[in-house]
């Protein structure tokens, strides 16, 4: 089965064996001439598979079981994020949410609570505040600035939508009892920047990936954020972060 789709300004073209992928992007859905195509076949499906054993995931889930069309939806956007850095995009692991038509992006280590404290933001701000996405938004960078796209792979709960919003800042989340945030500087940040972006197989694609992370940071500012589960550490990152 195929399809069009218009993902992060891009025009996709997906080949995939199972109906499901086709389903999960209806709301991307589009017709043009495809910029590129992405295919999938068995082999691609099993690699998901052995790659989601040797994560997290596989503590709490029995992988073996898991759903064949599921395996290739991550097969699926994979294969997109190897072709994203020819267009100025890489993907990215954090949770997305705009305010006032500015986008903050935060990030940590799985589990520590990112989509709990972005749920805080919608609580404090209301309908001001946009999800963008919560799982993995692909990030533009070029001459422009930095943007955030909202994508159909967006987290277990689909809360995302299918916006562009520019990118203000990229915080660090970390669990703390207290609350407390502060600047930092884009060399303490590189590390978990590193960790979060998706880094193609291709080498040149990696390398524009590394590239587009260094420019990033000269257009945004980044953040360090231990926080509870209170909305107070909402008020305390957005105040802080919005200037």
């Amino acid at each position: 089965m195929k399809n069009i789709y218009k993902i992060a300004d891009k025009v996709i073209e997906i080949v995939s064996l199972h109906d499901k992928v086709h389903d999960y992007c209806k709301e991307y859905r589009f017709d043009g001439v495809p910029d590129f195509t992405v295919s999938t076949v068995q082999a691609d499906i099993d690699y998901e598979r052995e790659k989601t054993a040797k994560t997290d995931i596989a503590q709490r889930i029995s992988v073996r079981h898991l759903a064949e069309d599921y395996l290739e939806e991550l097969a699926v956007y994979r294969k997109i994020a190897e072709q994203m850095p020819k267009y100025d995009t890489f993907l990215f692991h954090g949770s997305a949410v705009a305010v006032d038509g500015e986008c903050y992006l935060f990030t940590a280590k799985s589990g520590t609570g990112k989509s709990t404290h972005t749920r805080l933001w919608r609580a404090l701000l209301g309908s001001r505040a946009v999800m963008v996405n919560d799982d993995k938004p692909l990030i533009r960078v070029n001459d422009n600035g930095v943007t955030v796209f909202g994508t159909p792979y967006n987290g277990k709960h689909r809360l995302g939508v299918n916006i562009a919003v520019p990118l203000k800042a990229v915080c660090i989340l970390e669990r703390s009892a207290d609350n407390h945030i502060r600047q930092i500087t884009k060399a303490e940040a590189y590390t978990m920047l590193l960790q979060q972006s998706y880094r193609p197989h291709n080498s040149t694609a990696l390398a524009k990936t590394l590239t587009l992370i260094d420019t990033m940071a000269q257009h945004i500012t980044f953040w360090r954020l231990g926080c509870n589960m209170d909305i107070s550490a909402a008020k305390l990152s957005y105040e802080t972060m919005k200037g």
